[in-house]
């Protein structure tokens, strides 16, 4: 049992982050990286068209928001902070800024971009409402 707190303590006593003995570390800076391409141009919109589930009752609203507008649905307001869209193409892929807070409490339950192509990449995680972003204008 001592012979074992020996070599515990011997161990404990090397540095672990010793050198090799004549090991060099050479630095290479980094090469250039590619600039990255950029993505097609977007043309910001005024108005984001939503549709919103309320799962318990099934029953699907559409809304109509302007920049910095506000709405209510359920227990939930739902305020738009920006829209965008493909300026080469306005019905393909729209985006929009939006925050949604539960009016009960005043809790902020999302903040972020909504993508109306892929409305599971950043969604709403409600029990009872659904809502995404269906386009711009």
């Amino acid at each position: 049992m001592r012979l074992w707190r020996v070599a515990l303590l011997a161990l404990l006593a090397v540095p672990l982050t010793a050198p090799i003995a004549g090991a060099q570390t050479v630095w290479a800076p980094l090469e250039a990286t590619p600039q990255r391409t950029q993505g097609p141009q977007v043309t910001s919109g005024t108005v984001a068209s939503l549709r919103t589930l309320d799962k318990v009752s099934g029953a699907l609203t559409d809304l109509s928001l302007r920049l910095g507008e506000s709405a209510t649905f359920g227990h939930l307001i739902v305020t738009l902070t920006a829209c965008r869209f493909p300026t080469d193409n306005p019905a393909a892929d729209a985006f929009a800024f939006v925050e949604i807070v539960d009016s009960a409490d005043r809790e902020r339950l999302f903040l972020g971009w909504m993508v109306a192509s892929s409305p599971a990449l950043n969604a709403l995680d409600h029990p009872r409402y659904d809502l995404w972003v269906l386009g711009c204008e």
